[in-house]
């Protein structure tokens, strides 16, 4: 693949895109769901205040939910999981929501949000995570104007409804770093009390497309202090294509703040790493966090699954057991730009743990034999 030579301001491999949105129209079934917007009554959230748990979670069914890129599964206290993801044509932000994580591929698909049709928030609206912080629904996402599609910039919604689809989304703006370069993949998590924000950027002067950054919150939707960097493209694995550190999100176990961040092109050199921080030191000191020298999760040839990333993690029904939350592919040749190829499934196995308390990722499973469409 080659670059343009004009873009070497906005770097990033998914440059090849050339400004053109996947075409395709909606899905009946999203359509569908649109006009079928899941209600709930301030009785029924009461009513299901506590999650409700199961001795043996079903097995899951893979792929979970077919054309959704960059998932976003959170667990909320309502018993209920909020799905949300990229879609192909990148237009909109969806929500789904289910009693059970299989239950989310034939949940109804809600659009709660659509991008604007000029200005800022106008194209390439990717990557959207839903967070619930302090009473509210939050959902951090990337876009750019319509105008200048590769502006690319991270933006905050926020609702103030117990029902994320119900209520207003209000657009509280962008998150401001320490630069205007192409920036997106936020996550936000608490530690100790304090919040931060983890997300990829291009750091002026720097010979990368992005690196992986972390800043602590003044609220939901501004950055306080410094911001640091985590981790820059320097392995052979983290550069094939481009060079991208990307996609991250935190999981804290075992004493430990683990922090999985995806790497190279969007292809099947896709791939995703590991950052490790004991859950006692300072984590805005760069120098607390340990860099895997090896993917720790990737292509595979024998279940015949490509290009795993842009990972999150959620609980099982159970309550304890750890689920990894990815996309692949299930073929390993792409004809063209693979931001052009819809089909990035959203997928999800359990997470393992070694003896050492650090996560095992294992490969990524095999298609479910007797899946359907979804």
């Amino acid at each position: 693949m080659s670059r343009d030579p004009h873009v070497h301001e906005v770097p990033s491999r998914r440059l090849m895109l050339k400004g053109a949105l996947a075409a395709g129209a909606l899905t009946a079934v999203t359509g569908a769901a649109e006009a079928a917007t899941p209600a709930a009554t301030p009785a029924a959230s009461a009513a299901s205040a506590a999650p409700l748990a199961s001795p043996k979670a079903a097995p899951y069914v893979n792929p979970l939910v077919k054309q959704r890129a960059d998932p976003h599964i959170h667990r909320h206290t309502d018993g209920f999981y909020y799905f949300t993801a990229t879609v192909p044509e990148y237009d909109r932000i969806i929500l789904r929501r289910s009693r059970t994580i299989n239950g989310l591929t034939t949940a109804a698909e809600s659009v709660i949000w659509r991008a604007h049709p000029t200005g800022d928030m106008g194209a390439h609206i990717w990557a959207p995570e839903l967070h619930r912080i302090g009473g509210k629904w939050y959902i951090y996402f990337a876009s750019a104007p319509a105008e200048d599609v590769w502006k690319i910039r991270i933006w905050v919604l926020e609702n103030s409804n117990p029902n994320p689809f119900m209520g207003t989304w209000v657009e509280k703006g962008q998150i401001k770093t320490a630069w205007e370069t192409f920036s997106l993949d936020a996550t936000t998590f608490t530690h100790r009390g304090t919040r931060y924000l983890a997300w990829a950027q291009h750091e002026p002067g720097m010979d990368n497309n992005t690196a992986v950054w972390l800043s602590e919150m003044a609220n939901p939707w501004t950055l306080t202090g410094p911001q640091i960097r985590l981790s820059t493209p320097e392995y052979d694995w983290e550069c094939v294509g481009y060079k991208v550190n990307e996609g991250p999100y935190v999981l804290q176990r075992n004493g430990r703040v683990f922090l999985t961040y995806s790497a190279s092109a969007t292809d099947w050199h896709y791939c995703i790493g590991l950052l490790t921080a004991d859950a006692d030191s300072d984590l805005m000191d760069p120098a607390s966090w340990s860099k895997s020298p090896t993917p720790v999760f990737t292509s595979n040839d024998t279940t015949r699954q490509y290009g795993p990333g842009h990972n999150c993690f959620t609980v099982a029904e159970d309550g304890r057991t750890d689920v990894l939350v990815y996309h692949a592919r299930q073929y390993k040749e792409i004809t063209g730009d693979p931001l052009n190829d819809p089909n990035r499934h959203t997928r999800v196995q359990k997470l393992g743990w070694k003896p050492d308390g650090t996560p095992d990722f294992g490969i990524p499973v095999a298609d479910t034999a007797t899946t359907g469409g979804a």
